[in-house]
């Protein structure tokens, strides 16, 4: 009976170590193809926007290219592909793109229906107003009656409803598929307010308000939007790989190992930063990864805390305090899983 029992487990550790081994699907494409495919925003700044020349920045943006240096070593092996708040989930699903890095909120219906596997939170945020300063107003509950604009086919416009109607308030929305357009109609004077999350509206502000001195982002917070990048179902290796691949970050920063300071801590007697940076073996095999690439990451993208204050933080024109975003030793809910 003892013998049973032994062989069977020891088949099925051999069956686990040989699946950590194998290349899943959407590995084996990407490895054949040479690049990473990403979906980003159509333009937010500070989270996914191209300058003049087509160079893509933000703290989404570096995500997908954390997630190539992971793989190929180089934060350049990604190809972006803009995507509207329609269009987002039928390119995931489609395999269009090979993962979502687009300020998507994790919800329940998109964890099923929607088939998405989320990575770990990398923005967690909430939707707000924004008015122009000469309105007056000073709380959202004062804008019974008003015009809002508001994105169509995102939680924000389930969330607007939500909030009008719990607090018995009237509005009238102004309901428009392109975030462009959204924005030009509020700046244009066609809406008392804008609504978004609230990271949105300081990056709306800092780059396309003629002067952004004349809006006031008001300070209600009216839901839960916590961003994540995402993948589809049905490829457990390749979620895991993004996955670790947020983590990393945050696991560094929670490590107090930084970009500049990397090389100093492959002489740590930590065992588990032993175990991050490859120094003792075995985490990038389990991965189907070089044993360096957390080392990789953190060299070539930084840490969370480097990676935030780098695209949204208060030296940037979206001046975004860490808020939730402070790791959880600091009072906030960044926190990793043990990379053991």
């Amino acid at each position: 009976m003892k013998a049973v029992f032994f062989a069977a487990t020891a088949a099925i550790a051999l069956s686990v170590a040989s699946g950590a081994a194998q290349a899943g699907p959407t590995l084996d494409a990407i490895k054949q193809r040479g690049f990473v495919q990403c979906g980003v925003n159509t333009g937010l700044a500070g989270f996914g926007n191209p300058d003049s020349a087509g160079n893509w920045t933000g703290l989404d943006v570096d995500y997908c290219r954390a997630v190539a240096v992971a793989l190929f070593n180089d934060p350049n092996k990604v190809k972006f592909t803009p995507l509207s708040a329609q269009q987002r989930f039928p390119a995931i699903q489609s395999g269009e793109v090979d993962m979502l890095s687009r300020n998507t909120t994790v919800t329940l219906t998109r964890d099923t229906s929607v088939g998405l596997n989320f990575a770990p939170v990398t923005y967690y945020d909430g939707q707000g107003f924004m008015v122009p300063k000469k309105l007056g107003v000073k709380s959202a509950k004062e804008l019974s009656g008003a015009t809002v604009c508001v994105q169509s086919g995102t939680t924000t416009e389930l969330n607007l409803a939500d909030y009008f109607r719990t607090n018995n308030l009237q509005y009238n929305p102004v309901v428009i598929e392109s975030v462009d357009e959204v924005n030009a109609a509020y700046f244009a004077g066609r809406c008392d307010a804008l609504t978004t999350d609230a990271s949105g509206l300081a990056g709306t502000r800092a780059a396309v308000a003629p002067n952004p001195d004349d809006h006031i982002i008001l300070p209600e917070i009216i839901s839960k939007e916590p961003l994540a990048p995402a993948v589809r179902h049905g490829d457990d290796q390749w979620f895991d790989i993004v996955k670790w691949t947020v983590y990393a970050t945050i696991a560094a920063e929670e490590k107090g190992i930084t970009s500049k300071n990397l090389d100093e801590f492959l002489a740590s007697k930590d065992p588990e930063i032993q175990r991050m940076l490859g120094v003792a073996p075995g985490m990038g095999a389990a991965l189907g990864l070089d044993d360096k690439w957390l080392y990789n990451v953190i060299k070539k993208m930084g840490n969370y805390g480097e990676i935030f204050e780098r695209n949204v933080g208060v030296k940037t024109p979206l001046k975004l305090e860490r808020g939730l975003n402070a790791l959880w030793t600091k009072g906030g809910m960044q926190y990793a899983m043990p990379f053991r």
